[in-house]
């Protein structure tokens, strides 16, 4: 009976029990939020219909199939790193962010907002492409290395300036921090999913791209229809009216309904 009474004592977990399982649980959704909607959460329920499919190969003895299937898990978790390098850099580098950071990161000075919504508005209305990089949490110190230092005020004349036709930096992509434009002409790394729209070029290929592996917003004019683009956390919205840039540039940084995923249909 006491062994019995010994048993039974394994199912009553202790305090400090239940604050290690309130934290793996934690984890774990923390985990899930990070890759949901990419190909790291497809590929999460393949393995769990694979380990699914050697589980019952196990209970029905076939031998066959559970030795190719654990062949399969020995050498696929390494491809699995180099295949999806990006979504583990992307989910690294979201996994330190800190939601009680984010009031002192985001753009607080209403006149660099002002600053920076006139900007896009004029390149708009010129039909100017342009791709603006604002850095929230994470910095974006390697993708300025690509490009060429500004070291500047925000201002809509000077990013207007940059983004003039036939400029030497005109391609690239300004990168903002906070009041000052740190980089211009910077290199971004573009998607490796599929855009919804074929319409869709190189810098929203670019912009979802460094919304993928940081969480900085970024802002795309296209020069062929003048409409404003906003890529955060590997989502694009489309058709971004000025209030509607200001709102995301000061308010809670989450899509809104109109936000698509570029992860979907065509280049």
């Amino acid at each position: 009976m006491s062994r019995f009474w010994d048993t039974l004592q394994l199912f009553r977990p202790g305090w400090l029990d239940l604050v290690e399982i309130l934290l793996v649980a934690a984890l774990i959704y923390r985990l899930l939020l990070l890759i949901h909607r990419t190909r790291a959460m497809q590929m999460l329920l393949g393995v769990l219909l694979l380990a699914s499919v050697f589980l019952l190969a196990q209970l029905l003895g076939f031998q066959l199939i559970e030795r190719i299937l654990q062949t399969l898990f020995q050498y696929g978790a390494i491809a699995a790193l180099v295949i999806f390098q990006p979504e583990l850099r992307s989910a690294l580098a979201r996994l330190g962010q800190s939601r009680m950071l984010r009031p002192f990161t985001r753009l607080e000075d209403s006149q660099v907002v002002d600053e920076l919504v006139h900007a896009v508005e004029r390149l708009a209305r010129s039909k100017i492409g342009a791709i603006i990089a604002v850095e929230q949490e994470v910095a974006l110190d390697e993708y300025a290395e690509a490009g060429s230092a500004v070291e500047a005020r925000v201002s809509a004349d000077m990013i207007a300036t940059i983004f003039t036709p036939y400029s030497p930096l005109h391609d690239g992509a300004v990168l903002l921090a906070g009041d000052q434009i740190r980089a211009a002409g910077a290199i971004l790394p573009l998607t490796q999913y599929p855009l919804v729209d074929r319409s869709l070029g190189t810098r929203h290929r670019a912009a979802l791209g460094l919304s993928e592996e940081t969480d900085a917003i970024v802002i795309v004019v296209s020069e062929e229809t003048s409409r404003v683009s906003v890529a955060r956390r590997g989502r694009l919205e489309r058709d971004v009216s000025p209030e509607r840039l200001r709102e995301i540039l000061t308010g809670p940084a989450e899509p809104s309904r109109r936000a698509v995923p570029g992860r979907t249909g065509g280049a």
